[in-house]
């Protein structure tokens, strides 16, 4: 699915937590189609839960945004080299340390092996650990420029393991190498997952495997080049100060009933 690059701006009132005196500049952010964490509504309006919680920090630090759709690889090429100020939704690794400053985590991330529902036509995925997908006649599909945690970081670098992984743009396309029998199997967010199909209506067409692939704490981050570096320190207090007022919950809360609010058909093999 070809994404059009669009951008607006949203200004936001004034705080008591006031931001450094660098930051009355615009700040560039970037976001990618995200289910449920950053995507545009029938009304076109961008919303979800990663971008409910920035706007959270943004109104408490009095900052004006821009927001630009990209792909998640190229947006960490534009942290990189500072043509992006921030990103959101991000998971720590040693890699990214060396071009960006993280905030303290805001919320938690899992990733799973999800798969196409058993039938009769289907023919159960037995893995029992990540690396034996070497040694499998399996496909899985991941999305560029994502983390899938150190055992993955690992087993990637060998061609073995390589072999059997499809990289492509956004789990759009890689549910339609699943469902066309092009792969055997996506790595996925559960809340991601539950989202998408809500979003299409799949229901009871995917299960989750019990393979355990990754779970970690995600932040923001901040570009070492960006002009607004120094920011750190003030979203670190912004998060506490929704964290202490009950913010983060309520916000936490009313996404995860959201994407529960029907029945996803999902179950676990």
């Amino acid at each position: 699915m070809k994404k059009i690059i669009t951008s607006f701006c949203l200004l936001l009132t004034l705080h008591p937590l006031t931001a450094l005196s660098d930051t009355n500049k615009e700040l560039a952010v970037g976001w990618e189609l995200w289910y449920p964490y950053q995507y545009r509504n029938e009304q076109q309006k961008l919303v979800g839960l990663d971008l409910d919680i920035f706007n959270a920090i943004v109104e408490k630090l009095n900052l004006s945004v821009n927001y630009t759709e990209l792909p998640w690889k190229r947006h960490l090429n534009y942290i990189k080299t500072g043509e992006m100020d921030i990103a959101m939704g991000a998971s720590y690794t040693k890699e990214r340390r060396d071009y960006a400053l993280y905030s303290i985590p805001y919320r938690l991330e899992t990733v799973k092996l999800f798969v196409k529902k058993n039938n009769n036509t289907n023919k159960k995925i037995e893995l029992n650990h990540l690396k034996d997908l070497a040694e499998s006649d399996y496909m899985i599909g991941v999305e560029g420029g994502y983390y899938y945690g150190e055992e993955y970081q690992q087993l990637i670098k060998t061609t073995e393991f390589r072999a059997h992984i499809t990289e492509v743009i956004d789990l759009e396309q890689n549910i339609e190498l699943l469902m066309k029998g092009h792969i055997d199997g996506v790595l996925v967010d559960p809340f991601t997952m539950q989202a998408f199909i809500k979003k299409y209506k799949m229901y009871n067409e995917f299960e989750q495997h019990s393979l355990n692939i990754y779970a970690d704490n995600i932040h923001i981050m901040v570009s070492k080049k960006s002009q607004h570096r120094n920011l750190i320190p003030q979203i670190n207090k912004a998060i506490r100060s929704l964290k202490a007022d009950g913010t983060l919950d309520k916000i936490l809360t009313e996404w995860n009933n959201i994407v529960k609010s029907n029945n996803t058909g999902l179950a676990q093999n």
